[in-house]
């Protein structure tokens, strides 16, 4: 009867203790969401509510001529091309192909970058040579591997002759004679990009509700900064604020079988230290506005993550990490209004 006792409470310290054992690991494992966001906002900050400029006002007036002209194909030479042909309202602002054809239908070089929250970038395309959205608008208008309209004389006249127009511009201009001018075409299309800004669940973890991100999105913010990405990846749009070599280790050859070799923003200043050195993307909507890299040589965000990891940092991540870091940034996908979905009635 003793030894039968003995037994039963050695039974039941061995089932107590496993419990307690198995639950410190649960514990051990699991991510305080406290922690996190104490990390997380050391370096990143939620989406700003407007993205204004002091020498563009955002009227309704303007936006909404702005809207319109992005959707206008008759922007474009041979009335083929809009904006929105490459920056697709529909798929977060990209057309997700690698490189985009021209109005004359050869591919462009290099891949096109959303116009989400672009506005808030410290400057304008891959290299960064226009410094904001308003001069950006005007410049695939006039190139002649994109929209490729010979000259703003040509622009002007095509949109003058429209009565439509010129009442949407005299209206969006009230003070300016005349109110159809090119200044005043990228002023308006500027100001429809300038409310283009995707807040989502990843702004309202950052304001402070702990339950915004789930525990596997959690540990993935968690891997992603211990991992370095943060490094570049910083700012309310996690990029798009610096400059950074491409790759810093290895060759873009090698990381991704591209024959492609871009310059970066040596192209542009002719500067041999700007070599390779690239706007760094935001990783807002990154999700959605695959293909990656400047030349959109790699599709699949599971593969850009470790490709990434061992370009920049020289590390190579388990199965593990590239899964938690790709959740997370799963998580980075926003809302986009129902008002900016909305195809405008072309004049």
């Amino acid at each position: 009867m003793k030894k039968t006792f003995a037994i039963a409470i050695l039974a039941i310290m061995a089932f107590t203790f496993g419990c307690k054992n198995t639950q410190n690991k649960e514990q051990s494992s699991s991510v305080s969401a406290d922690s996190v966001l104490l990390l997380a906002k050391n370096m990143y900050q939620p989406l700003p509510k407007e993205a204004l400029n002091a020498d563009n006002a955002v009227t309704p007036e303007k936006v909404l001529l702005g809207k319109t002209l992005y959707y206008d194909n008759r922007l474009s030479k041979n009335n083929t091309e809009s904006c929105n042909t490459c920056h697709n309202i529909a798929t977060f602002g990209v057309d997700n192909k690698p490189t985009s054809p021209g109005d004359n239908g050869k591919l462009g070089t290099r891949n096109s970058p959303t116009t989400f929250n672009a506005a808030l970038h410290f400057l304008q395309f891959w290299d960064g040579r226009m410094k904001d959205v308003e001069e950006q608008a005007g410049g695939p208008v006039m190139n002649p591997a994109e929209m490729s309209m010979p000259n703003e004389k040509e622009v002007i006249a095509r949109l003058t002759k429209n009565e439509r127009y010129k009442k949407m511009f005299e209206a969006a201009f009230p003070n300016e004679k005349p109110a159809v001018t090119f200044t005043n075409m990228r002023k308006a299309i500027a100001a429809f990009e300038r409310t283009l800004l995707t807040p989502g669940k990843f702004d309202v973890f950052l304001g402070g509700d702990l339950t915004a991100l789930n525990e596997t999105e959690l540990k993935g913010l968690k891997t992603f900064i211990e991992t370095g990405c943060n490094a570049c990846h910083i700012g309310p749009l996690l990029g798009g604020n610096m400059f950074q070599k491409y790759p810093l280790f290895g060759t873009h050859k090698d990381l991704t079988g591209s024959t492609v070799d871009d310059l970066g923003r040596m192209q542009f200043t002719k500067n041999e230290a700007d070599k390779y050195m690239f706007k760094v993307p935001t990783l807002r909507n990154i999700a959605e506005t695959w293909p990656y890299l400047h030349d959109g040589s790699v599709k699949d965000l599971d593969k850009m993550v470790p490709l990434m990891a061992k370009a920049q940092l020289n590390k190579e991540l388990t199965t593990e990490q590239i899964s938690d870091i790709t959740t997370f940034l799963k998580a980075l996908t926003g809302e986009v209004s129902a008002e900016a979905k909305q195809v405008p009635v072309m004049p």
